[in-house]
């Protein structure tokens, strides 16, 4: 309707992101209402079609997704299992005599978790209750205590199942389980990297992580010890590899085994002697209600990318960034901050929604390979839980925190681990296998 340069119109829908989430609307109605508003500055009532056809098209025809509510079904049926405690309570004394050995043991059990259920605020809230406690009686220093339970928490978004892999392979042609399967690799690395800066940090500072007295660890017998591991270690591993196993070796298609997940989690449920008539129902209304948040995200996501793209958006984003002659590893840097600086203030489900649509095709024009550069913004995607000021993970922390931890000692905390993460980055960048490999193996 109105002669304006797609210049102007990207900048003025990015400042138009901003300024919506910054005064606190929620995101959703932020991307709707810019969608709808520059669709009819740029078409008129003739947008209100593309947004039907396109919403249709990404939540209607898009039999992927129903995965998602299968696997947070599973992850709330979990949860009611009271499975962490027993896991951390086996870790405690399985690692407790070494130098940082609870922290490592909150590290290994989050990676558990989030093979188990994937959801981040509930690995980070469970951890918090159950760990956070316990270090700080024991005389851990409150920085490294809620660095590996946020760091740890988040692992859960990368390491399958994840549902940020889901919406992943709905906006490209790779299949989940091969994303599935090259996420494995990374999830991985960071989780053996953080174990790795835990025990070189306590080794050289014993008194920011000391460990168990001799009294504590002796309260349980190896007898005593063997029972707790194989009740608490046994019966997620058994869901893991019921899951990612019928994935990765070709048995069931992601969606089957997203059922087959919720299944093997309501049996956990009557194994642990937790299912109730009352606790089923609020699993399946607080799933309802979650999938139906993600979504009600991706409708709007859709209808803005939709416009976005159509103004024009996408190629002077695109031509910007190649015109800044920093050549293909430099542009791969710059994406990657954006991402990074994007997860500060959008959730992450915005940031995919938005960013892959506009950074996939300039990662292909300068020969990256697709699989490769989406579980690159996958590891980076990580920060947006621990990076202020809208870092989920470190809300969910000090919410559940003793009072002697302070949200400075959160902040502080998580530096190490941001920094660990774009190490990992930079490992998959000189060692592309990590990622490759796996789905190579599996045929994938």
């Amino acid at each position: 309707m109105f002669e304006i340069s797609p210049e102007i119109l990207t900048i003025a829908m990015f400042i138009g992101l901003l300024v919506g989430i910054f005064l606190g609307h929620p995101l959703v109605f932020v991307l709707g209402g810019l969608a709808v508003i520059f669709g009819i500055i740029g078409w008129g009532p003739q947008c209100f079609p593309m947004f039907i056809s396109r919403i249709f098209g990404t939540l209607m025809n898009n039999y992927v997704l129903i995965a998602i509510p299968l696997f947070i079904f599973m992850a709330l049926l979990l949860d009611q299992t009271g499975i962490s405690k027993g896991l951390f309570k086996t870790m405690q004394h399985l690692t407790g005599g070494l130098k940082g050995g609870l922290a490592v043991g909150v590290v290994i059990i989050s990676a558990v978790m989030g093979a188990s259920t994937g959801i981040i605020g509930a690995s980070v809230v469970t951890m918090s209750l159950l760990s956070l406690p316990v270090m700080v009686k024991s005389g851990y220093d409150n920085k490294l205590s809620t660095g590996v339970i946020a760091a740890g928490g988040t692992l859960g978004i990368l390491i399958p199942p994840s549902i940020m892999l889901v919406f992943m392979s709905t906006q490209t042609d790779i299949s989940v389980g091969t994303l599935f399967a090259a996420a494995m690799g990374p999830g991985l690395l960071l989780m053996g990297l953080y174990v790795l800066y835990v025990v070189i940090l306590c080794f050289f500072k014993p008194e920011m992580g000391p460990p168990l007295s001799v009294e504590e660890r002796a309260a349980v017998s190896k007898g005593e010890l063997i029972v707790m591991f194989f009740k608490s270690f046994v019966p997620p591993m058994f869901l893991i590899l019921g899951v990612l196993g019928s994935i990765l070796i070709g048995i069931a298609t992601p969606t089957e085994a997203a059922g087959v997940g919720a299944l093997l989690a309501l049996i956990l449920v009557f194994f642990y002697g937790r299912f109730s008539w009352k606790s089923l129902y609020e699993a399946v209304l607080q799933c309802a209600k979650t999938t139906s948040m993600a979504l009600m995200i991706v409708a709007g996501a859709t209808g803005f990318v939709g416009v976005f793209m159509g103004i024009g958006g996408g190629d002077v984003v695109s031509e910007f960034l190649l015109t800044l002659g920093l050549g293909k590893w430099g542009t791969l840097v710059v994406m990657m901050a954006i991402v990074f600086l994007l997860g500060m203030f959008i959730d992450w489900l915005g940031i995919l929604l938005i960013g892959l649509p506009i950074f996939l095709p300039i990662a292909n024009q300068l020969g990256f390979d697709q699989l490769w550069f989406l579980i690159m913004v996958a590891i980076i995607l990580q920060t947006s839980f621990l990076t202020p000021p809208f870092g989920y993970a470190l809300f969910y922390l000090k919410g559940t925190a003793p009072r002697e931890v302070s949200m400075g000692d959160v902040y502080r905390g998580i530096i190490p681990f941001v920094f660990i993460i774009i190490i990992g980055m930079i490992l998959c960048i000189l060692f592309p296998q990590i990622i490759a490999w796996l789905p190579a193996k599996v045929g994938m």
